[in-house]
């Protein structure tokens, strides 16, 4: 039998309903590959026997001929997620012994949907990070290495443990969430495949909060075809979050593979950066290329305030931020240091529980938010985030069905080796991806090679709000045209 855990999402989803494995063997494959792959840190907590428990009754459904769209498809779930009776850290001190009460939405429609949970997958501290490595139990550790070198490489962030997890054939697919980049970066670092929806298509109730008005859930899955089934399940009008929108989710695995003949494909002008890698302008063009060679039309297009995303971007998130972590002040749940009164308590207990990275972004947000600084600093950037949006307004008015850019200004690099002296140097890693978000957009991320270090690199594509199928039209046709990546071979087993 081939190796289970080799398998795409939707392969194993036809095995299981041809009878070919049961989901008891499936997950049991996945149990064993995690616990031979601990040296890669990607789970904080693993559940193998809530998985067991709920593979047997999918076994049980499936003989009876009653299975479900996910049913007994192992998933591993970002620690952002809250999950009922198991432990939910978002990889923070802070949340030390907090086990949630309830399901959020996202996670609780993938168990109505049939899908296994293999157990929680490490991230940066509350999300804040680009490679994985604020997390306060360690980072997690790529299964890519470099050619000739076997220095430890990021996998991204902050969904680091999704997508090592999905590249390491740790689960078969993964939850994760975006705010600035999140789901996208890492899938381009780790040759995954990432989708970060329409903002208001997934539920944001039950999912720790970053920034607002900037999340949004999505999957990470080893192809586009496995991130549109996931997606299908994922999202959904929430009447818990206010921002969820109520529109019909579509059955976006009918888009996998569909014509993109005279679909008009932006390149825009203002995301050729100086200092750009060499290989990452010369896989732009490739893409170009291919997506010409499957029928699109490729037009150049202008989005001038992209220059002031990121700025605008670390404006926004933190205030948002600092406003969001306030809740954590060890007096109903989580962490608690004591003091010689009420405000000692908090002191210490924020003290102790928050990482460097979150302290940062938290003291960056009060400041922005500050009187005397409000109308400087805040109010500018959301008139900034205004103009961003509107750029693509104007680009999509004109016809464009998606843009192509590139996903990140260089492919991943090793543990430690970028941000420990200056934090803007790791923060520029999401220059291409933070627009997204600022314009509530829907992005893709599919891999488009390898660099010349053996690494892999990712395209991204984004499109008009809720046109997701579109995206994983033109995902499927660049990943068809795309050279093959071999995922990694278990060095760490």
């Amino acid at each position: 039998m081939t190796d289970l855990t080799r398998l795409t999402l939707a392969d194993a989803r036809d095995g299981l309903r041809a009878k070919r494995f049961t989901a008891t063997e499936l997950t049991k494959a996945h149990i064993a590959a995690i616990e031979k792959a601990r040296a890669l840190n990607a789970y904080l907590v693993e559940t193998p026997e809530l998985a067991l428990a709920a593979a047997a009754d999918s076994d049980a459904r499936l003989a009876r001929g009653e299975g479900r769209p996910l049913e007994g498809l192992p998933l591993g779930i970002k620690d952002l997620y809250c999950t009922k009776g198991v432990p939910t850290t978002a990889a923070s001190r802070i949340l030390e012994g907090f086990v949630p009460h309830y399901e959020s939405t996202v996670s609780g429609q993938l168990w109505r949907d049939g899908a296994v949970m293999l157990g929680k997958l490490n991230l940066d501290e509350f999300a804040m990070g680009s490679s994985n490595e604020t997390s306060a139990f360690g980072p997690v550790v790529s299964p890519w290495r470099r050619k000739g070198d076997d220095a430890k490489i990021v996998p991204g962030g902050s969904s680091g443990g999704s997508a090592a997890a999905v590249a390491a054939h740790l689960c078969l697919g993964a939850t994760a969430t975006d705010t600035g980049g999140s789901i996208r970066q890492p899938a381009a670092f780790t040759g995954t495949v990432g989708i970060k929806p329409t903002y208001g298509r997934c539920s944001r109730w039950g999912i720790v909060a970053f920034a607002s008005s900037l999340d949004q859930a999505g999957p990470i899955a080893r192809d586009v075809r496995d991130a549109a089934i996931m997606l299908r399940s994922m999202a959904g009008f929430d009447p818990k979050d206010s921002t969820s929108v109520d529109l019909p989710v579509p059955d976006y695995e009918k888009s996998v593979g569909a014509s993109v003949k005279g679909k008009k494909i932006g390149i825009p002008r203002e995301y050729r950066l100086d200092g750009m890698s060499q290989e990452i302008e010369a896989l732009w063009r490739q893409g170009v290329e291919w997506l010409k060679d499957a029928g699109a039309e490729i037009v150049d297009i202008s989005l001038p305030h992209t220059k002031h995303a990121l700025p605008a971007y670390y404006i926004v998130a933190p205030a948002e931020a600092s406003s969001n972590l306030a809740r954590y002040d060890g007096v109903r749940y989580g962490l608690r240091k004591q003091g010689r009164d009420i405000v000692g308590m908090y002191e210490n207990t924020r003290a102790a529980g928050f990482g460097a990275e979150v302290r940062r972004r938290i003291m960056i947000g009060a400041y922005v938010l500050s009187a005397g600084y409000y109308d400087a600093y805040y109010v500018r950037a959301q008139k900034i985030r205004t103009l961003i949006k509107r750029d693509f307004e104007i680009a999509f008015q004109a016809g464009v069905d998606a843009i192509l850019t590139p996903a990140t200004p260089s492919p991943a690099f090793a543990i430690g080796e970028k941000g420990s002296a200056d934090p803007v140097e790791m923060y520029l890693n999401d220059v291409f991806t933070v627009t997204v978000n600022m314009a509530g957009l829907p992005g893709i991320v599919a891999p488009g090679g390898l660099a010349s270090d053996g690494l892999p690199l990712g395209l991204q594509l984004i499109g008009r709000p809720f046109e997701e199928e579109t995206l994983f039209s033109l995902a499927s046709a660049i990943e068809k045209a795309a050279p093959a990546i071999e995922l990694p071979q278990p060095w760490w087993a």
